[in-house]
């Protein structure tokens, strides 16, 4: 093009004016805002607007461009007109959009202004042509390397830009620029912010999924479709690790159009993207599963579906252990990102949750269940089983304070506990001293294990009954010590433990309550059946000393002569009279008994000395002159230990030893009476001390066989108790226990 040397001045006042137009400009972009994010047309007006006034007799065109795309943005077309140049009225050319391979798209490839009267190939736009523009200046609008729009400069005059021209553009170029990318950034920012936004409402619906306590089944199947819509996916699966640890369970399908889902059992050592990630227990996110490796080992969820993009998260609670897997796949290949795998990672943890609480629940119903039903062993023993399932651990134990030491009550795992350990040098030790959780690592433990251990608390009086623990003998095997559901758990589950400990306590309490009670009533009414029988018997068998002695007198002549007659009649008179005595002195014993301090060495001494044994019974007693004194009545106790001995006699057939040993505890004292009979069945311990066990009293004619029953009757009236030791092949060992006196020693 022939250009015209000659060119419009710019005065100062112009100049003032263009000035001034950057300040507004500047000002104008530092005010957009979350709200103008997606409009900075106010700023570029005012670009356009000063660029003709900086270049008179000009148009000026400002469009944006995608980068991502190599689009220009038709609607964010922002103009201003030179004064006598009114829009296009031709048909044919009814818009300026920028060509595809025209002007703008040039300088936008080449990062640097382009002028048309330097690029003999270009042609002015037809809808500009046809308007009388000569001239065209595009400038590229360029950000951090980032192109994000043009500014087209249109000239009607033949003329070109001059120097004072192309430097106020450049000006306005970089100010457009800022505005465009400013505005770009801040609506990022907002949709950002209304993503994430997005997320935690859709992350808050799968909490009260949770919280809403649907069955589990019912709570990923939410959550798997909660998973599809965030992620826009066609299909999913949850598939859990069953008890056995070797294969993956379906246990909820998503998605539509699908004829024929494999849902069957998944081994973990199979060749499938499932088991991949729930080996290796990280994230797997695919593009392309026709790709290698992930071509080998594709399971399809539909063998009549082709799925190219797949996205799997492995479901790892706080304590290490692997609950399954979840997985997303898309027939669409590249459809996941790496915002959707951080999201499904986040709904994996909530999934974790749901399953930890369900199995949580349903444990704490089982033990529930066994409070109520099974005796405290029992409970204890499925307490410690409940918590190696739970907490993925190895080993669990609860130990119970007795005087100064810990009692191994109940175990389960593979490490092995000391029956009992100090109360002041251990571990669990401190954790009861300190009434705190311990949690502890390899250098305090055997074997390299590590341990979390929780107090067995009574109640608001805090009173410690012994301990709860874990332990992990694999040292990487999971992070107890660390984990805060771990402690919740444990700790839930020593609740239970201490109602299971004081359940037992309260019915132990309420069956010597009732067997004295019941005891009390029976002796009131033996008492006034046996002061009915003494008054009938001395009326009767009191006659007949009497009798004997009227006889005596009137027949003394022939009693003299007839000593037979005279040997019965002494000994028939002998026999009644004694007879009433024994009555009066067994009777004696169904009145109220007068409690006082007495020492077993000299009960157990005045027994042995009353009762009849065989001389091939050897007694033997130890530790029985150091011990306390007890609460009891004197005469009872004779009795209760003539009985004992009588039993062990009995047992032995008239042979072998019979050890009494006795022990003194801070509240009780206990009196082991042992022999080395055949001993005592286990299933009849509770039955040989019941008033009609007649199994002994068969084996041996002639005993009544109540003599165990009276030993049991007469210790709850002394408010004491007797059990049986035995396996049924190495004798029995009957064990009393009585109340220390108070101030004894």
């Amino acid at each position: 093009m022939k250009t015209n040397p000659s060119s419009p001045k710019i005065n100062e006042s112009q100049l003032l004016e263009v000035l001034a137009s950057l300040n507004q400009i500047s000002d104008a972009i530092n005010h957009i805002g979350p709200g103008d994010a997606s409009n900075s047309g106010v700023s570029l007006q005012l670009i356009v607007e000063s660029a003709i006034r900086v270049v008179p007799g000009s148009s000026a065109v400002i469009h944006t461009y995608d980068q991502a795309t190599g689009r220009f943005e038709a609607e964010s077309r922002v103009s201003a007109q030179a004064e006598g140049h009114a829009l296009s009225t031709n048909p044919v050319y009814s818009d300026d959009a920028p060509r595809s391979n025209g002007i703008g798209i040039r300088a936008i490839l080449r990062r640097r202004r382009t002028l048309s009267y330097e690029e003999l190939d270009l042609d002015i736009h037809p809808y500009h042509a046809a308007l009388g523009v000569n001239a065209v200046g595009c400038f590229p609008l360029i950000v951090a390397e980032q192109a994000v729009g043009i500014l087209y400069i249109y000239l009607y005059e033949k003329r070109e830009f001059t120097q004072l021209e192309q430097l106020m553009l450049d000006n306005f170029v970089n100010q457009a620029a800022m505005a465009i990318y400013h505005a770009r950034r801040l609506a990022g920012v907002h949709r950002d912010l209304a993503r994430k936004e997005d997320e935690l409402n859709r992350l808050h619906r799968a909490g009260l999924i949770i919280s809403s306590r649907l069955r589990l089944k019912e709570t990923l199947e939410s959550i798997l479709q909660l998973a599809l819509e965030v992620t826009n996916a066609h299909y999913g699966i949850f598939r859990l690790l069953d008890k056995s640890g070797e294969f993956l369970i379906t246990s909820a399908v998503g998605g539509n159009h699908m004829d024929r889902p494999l849902i069957e059992k998944m081994p973990m050592n199979g060749n499938s993207v499932m088991a991949h990630v729930a080996r290796t227990r990280q994230p797997v996110l695919i593009s392309d599963l026709s790709a290698e490796p992930w071509s080998q080992i594709y399971y399809p969820l539909d063998s009549s579906l082709k799925m190219l993009a797949e996205l799997t998260v492995p479901l790892v609670n706080s304590s290490g252990r692997l609950e399954g897997v979840l997985n997303l796949e898309s027939p669409q290949a590249g459809s996941f990102s790496e915002d959707d795998s951080h999201m499904l990672q986040s709904l994996a943890t909530y999934a974790v949750t749901a399953i930890q609480e369900v199995r949580l629940l349903d444990a704490l119903q089982e033990v529930a269940r066994l409070l109520l039903a099974e005796p405290c062993q029992k409970v204890l023993d499925h307490l410690t089983t409940t918590a190696n399932d739970l907490l993925n651990t190895s080993s669990s134990a609860i130990w119970l304070v007795s005087d100064e030491e810990l009692r191994l009550t109940a175990s389960n795992g593979d490490l092995h506990h000391a029956e009992k350990m100090s109360l002041h040098d251990s571990l669990v030790g401190r954790a009861i001293s300190q009434k705190k959780k311990i949690s502890s690592e390899a250098a305090e433990l055997q074997g390299g294990a590590r341990a979390l251990i929780v107090p067995l608390f009574t109640g608001d009086d805090e009173q410690v009954l012994g301990a709860f623990s874990v332990f992990n003998s694999n040292y990487d095997a999971g992070r107890i010590a660390e984990s805060e559901w771990d402690e919740k758990v444990l700790t839930c589950l020593a609740h239970y433990a201490v109602l299971a400990i004081q359940n037992e306590t309260h019915q132990e309490a309420l069956r010597i309550s009732q067997e004295q009670h019941w005891t009390a009533e029976t002796f009131a009414a033996v008492g006034d059946i046996s002061a009915n029988l003494l008054h009938n018997m001395n009326n009767k068998v009191g006659i007949i000393p009497v009798r004997i002695q009227a006889i005596q007198d009137k027949y003394r002549q022939i009693l003299e002569t007839d000593s037979y007659l005279n040997k019965s009649l002494t000994e028939i008179e002998r026999s009644a009279t004694e007879a009433m005595q024994i009555v009066q002195e067994n009777l004696s014993h169904l009145r109220p008994i007068r409690m006082e301090k007495v020492r077993i060495a000299t009960c157990v001494s005045d027994a042995i000395h009353a009762v009849q044994v065989s001389a091939d019974i050897r007694i033997k007693m130890e530790d029985l002159n150091g011990l306390p004194m007890v609460n009891a009545g004197g005469q009872s106790l004779i009795l209760v230990f003539k009985n004992l001995i009588e039993n062990a006699n009995v047992a032995m057939n008239g042979k072998g030893t019979i050890n009494i040993h006795g022990f003194a505890g801070p509240k009780w004292v206990e009196v082991s009476i042992i022999d080395d009979g055949p001993g005592v069945s286990p299933e009849l311990h509770n039955q040989i001390f019941e008033l009609n066990f007649t199994e002994r009293a068969g084996a041996h004619p002639g005993k009544l066989g109540f003599g165990l029953w009276w030993v049991k009757t007469l210790m709850t009236r002394l408010g004491g108790s007797v059990t049986v030791e035995s396996d049924g092949q190495h004798g029995a060992s009957f064990v009393l226990r009585l109340p220390r006196a108070e101030n004894s020693s």
